[in-house]
């Protein structure tokens, strides 16, 4: 028998339109744009559908890649299908834990707009990130090291690619430093903050006392946390990994290896965009691995 697992993107994949054709076509996808909409406080099928510069600010991002997953999540959920294990990416942790069963949905809405803000709050100017190509993760871990300034690594993506986080100055001699150490190529990323660094503690912090009033499940189906690259299992394990999360370097090619030696044969990419399923290819092209963005890749998945 094999083990499917359910992994959840992050932000930088989301698009004006992501999820319309589920809203409009699936009744129970409706009910959950609308319950992110209680729960946020923002018109989210205007903010997800709609032409609007909002959807790439990280306060409005976050709720917006979340309630699209959500939907998708619950439309498969409708035609019986679900995870063995679940993973999700920065972000897309919180689509982990609604498939997982380990938090309510309206609860990881709430939790998430939070998130955005206080992400959005704590770095308004001066961080970076950069995407580095071809080099090794020893390498990169080095340099960072080195560098004068806050630097580190916020993302291990795949083999080939992580990105570095920080400072700007720091992370653009970091950049310098590392194309002089091999690296192929160095690229910056457009993105309001430097997420996943130490820069962020301030938010997780914040995000620690949201998460204080949120009711954890004591059973759940487990999933992979971004910190640690491996199981969680304890209930009393959730909120402190969530809350270290925002500051810390998202471990998911060590995700995808660690579930892939356990036996998962199977990875369906549930969100926007197909970032996952890239990633996958590169880090093992022998797994088997589908994404549902559109509601056509859904119909052919469950065979409709």
């Amino acid at each position: 028998m094999g083990k499917l697992v359910f992994m959840f993107p992050g932000q930088g994949s989301q698009y004006v339109g992501m999820g319309k054709e589920f809203y409009d076509t699936i009744p129970a996808c409706k009910k959950v744009y609308d319950l992110a909409s209680e729960a946020s406080g923002l018109d989210i099928p205007e903010l997800c559908f709609e032409e609007n510069d909002r959807i790439n600010i990280t306060e409005y991002t976050q709720i917006a890649m979340l309630a699209t997953e959500a939907a998708i999540l619950t439309a498969l959920k409708e035609e019986g299908i679900t995870p063995a294990v679940t993973a999700g990416l920065s972000l897309g942790e919180y689509g982990a834990l609604i498939a997982s069963n380990v938090i309510d949905m309206k609860d990881a809405f709430s939790v998430v707009r939070k998130r955005g803000i206080y992400m959005q709050e704590a770095v308004p100017t001066g961080g970076a990130m950069s995407a580095v190509m071809g080099l090794d993760a020893e390498i990169i871990e080095g340099v960072c090291e080195k560098t004068e300034g806050i630097v580190s690594v916020a993302n291990y993506n795949c083999p080939g690619q992580i990105v570095i986080t920080g400072e700007k100055a720091a992370v653009e001699a970091a950049g310098e430093a590392l194309k002089a150490a091999g690296a192929k190529r160095i690229v910056p990323l457009k993105v309001s903050g430097p997420f996943h660094s130490k820069m962020l503690s301030g938010a997780g912090e914040k995000l620690g006392e949201a998460l204080k009033d949120v009711k954890i499940a004591d059973e759940f189906i487990p999933y992979l946390a971004n910190v640690t690259a491996d199981y969680v299992t304890s209930a009393g394990d959730v909120k402190p990994l969530l809350t270290k999360q925002v500051a810390s370097s998202v471990r998911w090619q060590q995700t995808v290896e660690r579930l892939i030696a356990d036996g998962a044969d199977e990875f369906l990419e549930i969100g926007p965009g197909k970032t996952l399923t890239g990633f996958m290819r590169k880090i093992n092209r022998d797994v088997k691995v589908n994404n549902i963005d559109k509601l056509e890749d859904f119909k052919n998945y469950v065979g409709k």
